[in-house]
């Protein structure tokens, strides 16, 4: 027996955006059944799809992940999900990412802190959604700047946070320094409130069910030099 899920559709919510920007992400909060604004990416924090159970879903019992891509290609943009994911008894903090209808992957989260009852990913979230590379950074990995470093040296135009709630003011000051310090765009959710930093070290936050970040994915790098002690120049004969 099928059971559904608790995924929606939303309206849209005015809100004033930055016309220089040209990649809209838009951060929903609320569960009402309408309409999802227009935009390229479509951010839900963890209230929406709730556990998946990797066993049911193979089964056909449930269908999470489907509606997931449905909703993505009935509103024609990508979708990154916040969820917990469950297999085998092992309980993981994950995200769905979606793309028009085709599901491009689940990521989980890689650092479990201490004694929580979560099983630790292996490996960081990158895709590619309506032509530019969004990493996904979900809740303790937010902690670790080595996740910033490796997915913007992978060429991420763009980030997407997903915390279930915010426990105190550290995350949003860490995605303002790593907007920053690695010249990337951040777009998070945590609980009811939405949140956007951007590369100059401006934030904002909403509070909105709906709200709409439009971002401009650059690669822009800078030469820098240092000196370095060891590593001889000379070329080695035996190697």
């Amino acid at each position: 027996m099928r059971t559904k899920s608790n995924l929606k559709r939303f309206s849209h919510i005015s809100v004033k955006i930055n016309k220089m920007y040209n990649m809209v992400f838009c951060v929903l909060t609320d569960q009402r059944e309408e309409e999802l604004p227009q935009c390229d990416v479509a951010v839900f924090g963890f209230g929406i799809l709730g556990e998946v159970d990797y066993e049911r879903e193979l089964k056909g019992e449930t269908e999470k992940f489907e509606d997931a891509a449905r909703l993505s290609k009935s509103s024609n943009c990508g979708l990154v999900c916040g969820c917990r994911t469950i297999s085998r008894g092992l309980v993981r903090k994950s995200a769905s990412v979606a793309d028009r209808g085709k599901l491009l992957g689940i990521s989980d989260m890689n650092h479990v802190l201490d004694d929580e009852d979560y099983k630790s990913g292996a490996s960081l979230g990158l895709y590619k959604i309506n032509g530019c590379k969004v990493g996904v950074c979900i809740e303790n990995d937010l902690l670790f700047p080595d996740t910033f470093k490796s997915l913007t040296a992978c060429g991420c135009g763009a980030v997407v946070v997903l915390m279930e709630e915010l426990r105190d003011n550290i995350p949003p000051m860490l995605i303002r320094a790593y907007s920053y310090l690695y010249g990337v765009p951040i777009i998070m959710t945590a609980g009811k409130t939405a949140y956007f930093a951007d590369i100059t070290g401006a934030i904002a936050t909403s509070n909105q069910n709906a709200t709409l970040f439009e971002v401009s994915p650059q690669n822009r790098y800078r030469v820098v030099t240092s000196r370095l002690r060891g590593v001889a120049s000379d070329s080695k004969i035996d190697y």
